[in-house]
């Protein structure tokens, strides 16, 4: 709840929630099945409808609501995003903080393997994986959990390098306190902030991939709508009918920019300088 009044009286906050909110209320609507059309029902006499009437965004060029499959192409790209975000944050929490804990050969290990990943741009990694494994929705949220693992990872292990040499830590050791009792609650307890905000800003990169993998045909198959796959079945009818091209593309640059300003937000707040002026 503090959390939320903060956001709330941020500025760029307030705009990401609204944003956030809007697209996570039609995302939520398009997986429950509550669109206004079916969008996956084809209708040859309603083919590339201009926006309007019964269609408030029009139709694709098998006659498909773009409304519809807009609602439910959010909520696969935000079910894509928060899936391989979480597990990346997971596994890249755990690496860093046990690296930075036991250092030495794990340490060393586990961070060249970190180096290798992060040498490689983030979608071409993305691509490899999926090119290695089965195009589809779940190879999605494993490539692009693997890509930003090494992120997650030196975001932990910086801060808690510093942590447990601190005399809190050295005090939980003297009185017995067990290891994981001081990785949990030491560590992992004063890196909830930065986490945070690098979980919220991953967001917005995930949704880019994942739009990015779905465009070159190795994300969402047809006919499940996607963001990206919307796109991709445009690009030959953007002077017929633009409303396809402005509609998806409208909507990826709204969730990249609430996750932006919703991480810029948090990481304000998380500021003890930024925070005072705030209240």
């Amino acid at each position: 709840m503090r959390i939320a009044g903060a956001l709330l009286r941020h500025s760029a906050g307030r705009i990401g929630l609204v944003i956030i909110g809007v697209l996570t209320v039609a995302a939520v609507l398009g997986l429950l099945g509550l669109t206004p059309h079916d969008p996956l029902a084809q209708d040859r006499l309603a083919r590339l409808q201009p926006p309007g009437g019964s269609y408030f965004m029009g139709t694709d060029l098998f006659g498909r609501d773009i409304l519809s499959r807009l609602m439910v192409g959010v909520g696969q790209s935000f079910t894509v995003a928060f899936l391989s975000v979480g597990i990346a944050a997971t596994a890249g929490t755990v690496l860093g903080l046990t690296a930075a804990w036991f250092g030495g050969l794990w340490d060393g290990v586990a961070m060249r393997m970190m180096d290798v990943l992060l040498a490689f741009p983030a979608i071409l990694l993305a691509l490899l994986i999926v090119a290695i494994l089965e195009a589809g929705m779940a190879t999605s949220v494993l490539a692009i959990a693997v890509v930003y693992t090494p992120i997650f990872t030196r975001v932990a292990r910086g801060p808690a390098l510093s942590l447990k040499t601190r005399s809190f830590v050295d005090a939980a050791r003297t009185f017995g306190s067990s290891r994981r009792y001081i990785l949990t609650r030491h560590l992992l307890g004063n890196l909830v902030a930065p986490l945070t905000v690098q979980f919220t800003l991953a967001l917005a990169w995930a949704l880019l991939t994942e739009a990015a993998l779905s465009f070159l045909g190795l994300g969402t198959q047809p006919p499940n709508p996607s963001l990206g796959l919307m796109l991709s079945d445009s690009r030959n009818l953007m002077e017929m009918a633009p409303w396809m091209l402005i509609f998806p593309a409208a909507v990826i640059m709204l969730a990249v920019l609430g996750f932006n300003l919703l991480g810029d937000a948090l990481r304000d707040i998380a500021d003890p300088r930024s925070r005072r002026a705030l209240t």
